[in-house]
């Protein structure tokens, strides 16, 4: 059998690492393909899995193997609270793709357009994952699987399918990018098909996303407040098309 540390310099380069138990603990849950997890404290994550996420915890206990804190910390850029790291393989691009292009869609795509902040493009994944979005697709230069981006999105992208597209690339479907010069987010009912995309957090939409748009929209914003965090923008959208639309609004698609 491989020692562990010798597999995890093997194989570091092309695999994803995962920073921190709920990290590895949603990866888990999400079927990704673990061949190496190393924990300071292999006793105490054990228990820490049997509190909060029992399900994982068999996967964990054959899973795991202890080594020593310095080690530990020799593996990872920033060592975690919780002490614990793995390496998992990435989803092949032509599945991720392929869930993407998928039509009927029951869930909207969301659109990165060149984000800058790494958290910020993590916490957006973390919240796409939780509503069960089709993915999270980034335009620019960013890798959205990039270790902070994986950090930021505590393991989800292996709940929803991310990759990094051209515009010209994007799925098909009605495409609502989000905008200040745009009409009231409150006024229209998204389509389950929806794509939903959101600018830069300085720059805004690229002209050429703009410019592919079907609809603008835009948040409801108190006068004087200049803009909403890139993650909460993505939420409250989000949690509008889950909501549906009351009586009335319109559906708008293409």
């Amino acid at each position: 059998m491989t020692d562990p540390v010798t597999l995890w310099h093997r194989i570091a380069g092309e695999t994803v690492l995962l920073d921190g138990f709920h990290a590895l603990k949603h990866a888990l849950r999400f079927g990704a393909e673990v061949p190496v997890a190393v924990a300071a404290d292999r006793a105490a994550t054990l228990a820490l899995a049997a509190e909060l996420a029992p399900d994982v915890r068999p996967a964990l206990d054959a899973l795991l193997t202890e080594v020593p804190q310095g080690t530990y910390a020799s593996l990872v850029p920033r060592p975690h609270p919780t002490a614990v790291a793995a390496l998992a393989v990435r989803p092949s691009r032509a599945s991720h793709l392929e869930k993407l292009a998928h039509r009927p869609r029951t869930a909207p795509v969301v659109v990165l357009d060149n984000p800058r902040n790494l958290g910020n493009a993590g916490a957006v994944i973390r919240l796409a994952a939780g509503f069960g979005a089709t993915g999270v697709v980034t335009t620019g230069t960013v890798d959205p699987w990039h270790p902070t981006v994986v950090r930021g999105g505590a393991g989800l992208h292996f709940a929803t399918a991310v990759e990094r597209l051209t515009v010209g690339e994007l799925p098909h479907g009605p495409l609502f990018a989000l905008d200040p010069e745009g009409d009231d987010l409150r006024g229209v009912r998204l389509p389950d098909d929806t794509v939903l995309a959101f600018g830069s957090e300085r720059t805004g939409l690229s002209p050429e996303l703009r410019a592919r748009a079907d609809h603008l929209l835009s948040l409801p914003m108190r006068p004087q407040v200049s803009s909403y965090n890139l993650a909460t923008s993505v939420a409250m959208t989000l949690y509008h098309w889950s909501c549906g639309a009351p009586g009335g609004q319109t559906t708008l698609n293409s």
